[in-house]
């Protein structure tokens, strides 16, 4: 492609994600994010302390940045699962995510995204009424603060185990929320292609009436290779599923169908993840490098 990817996707990274928390401090990459003219986007997350999250809104309120908040942490941290069939723990996991929503509303996110619980084959459509439940109820408090809630799809039986789930179930899901709510939508990621064992074609073919945030990234699907899971190291890491080639037809199923809108740019962001002994400016910048060689190579 002649034109530039920004026309049609506000870029962003998903901060938490390439910057983790053990070795970076908040605001410090929060700046250089939003110091970085690449970024029309970035994804926050749960933050504990008071200052820090104040501070944070203010950068992010001069950054001209679209603000996303990533609910996942508040889930997996803690073991919490929006589907658990016990109600007392279903609540738990509900209350989380709407302090989220509130968390997101004051860093000026116009939503929250989550993830589903893991489940048990025996009790699979039970837990898939009591997602439809907490997400309803999670919709039902969104829309007071004209905010959006969208599910990212995990695999399910890989690592996260999460009950949405391939493509299938997941627009199945999306469609029973969207017959009470739409202000909700899916989260669609490269990185989970592989884990859920599909293609960019069929996922996006499958889901595309309820897509409305999209993520790129890379995994390692093979058993007994280092990294292997649902880890989303970087692009080019050794025995990964994802590089140059897959994020291309990637790129050329969205433009074949029709998410290319210079009107109403969608969100595409990262979701890179420095191993121990690596550098998390040289993973943005490697990922950057194969956003931009992909791109180049989509024909117009």
């Amino acid at each position: 492609m002649q034109e530039s990817i920004h026309k049609y996707f506000d870029m962003g990274l998903i901060q938490w994600m390439s910057y983790p928390p053990q070795r970076y401090e908040l605001l410090d990459t929060v700046t250089k994010v939003a110091r970085d003219p690449f970024f029309n986007a970035i994804e926050m997350t749960q933050i504990n302390d008071d200052s820090q999250r104040e501070a944070a809104r203010d950068l992010l309120a001069q950054s001209h940045m679209r603000v996303c908040y990533g609910a996942q942490p508040r889930l997996l941290g803690p073991g919490l699962n929006p589907n658990a069939i016990d109600e007392e723990e279903r609540l738990k996991a509900e209350k989380t995510l709407l302090e989220a929503i509130d968390e997101a509303d004051y860093l000026g996110a116009k939503g929250i995204a989550f993830l589903a619980g893991k489940w048990a084959e025996e009790t699979k459509e039970e837990a898939y009424e009591q997602l439809l439940k907490t997400t309803r109820n999670l919709c039902s408090y969104a829309v007071k603060k004209d905010m959006m809630v969208e599910l990212e799809i995990f695999d399910y039986d890989m690592d996260k185990c999460s009950l949405i789930g391939p493509a299938p179930l997941a627009a199945r899901f999306a469609g029973d929320v969207r017959l009470t709510h739409n202000n909700f939508g899916l989260i669609v990621d490269l990185s989970h292609f592989p884990t859920t064992y599909e293609t960019s074609k069929y996922v996006i073919q499958c889901t595309k009436p309820y897509i409305t945030h999209l993520h790129i990234g890379n995994n390692v699907v093979k058993e007994g290779c280092e990294c292997y899971g649902d880890l989303h190291p970087r692009f080019g890491y050794p025995d990964s599923a994802n590089d140059v080639p897959e994020l291309l037809d990637f790129f050329q199923v969205l433009k074949n169908e029709g998410f290319l809108d210079e009107r109403d740019p969608m969100v595409l962001s990262f979701e890179v993840q420095p191993r121990p002994h690596e550098d998390g400016d040289i993973i943005v910048a490697n990922t950057k490098r194969v956003i931009e060689r992909a791109w180049s190579l989509l024909e117009d």
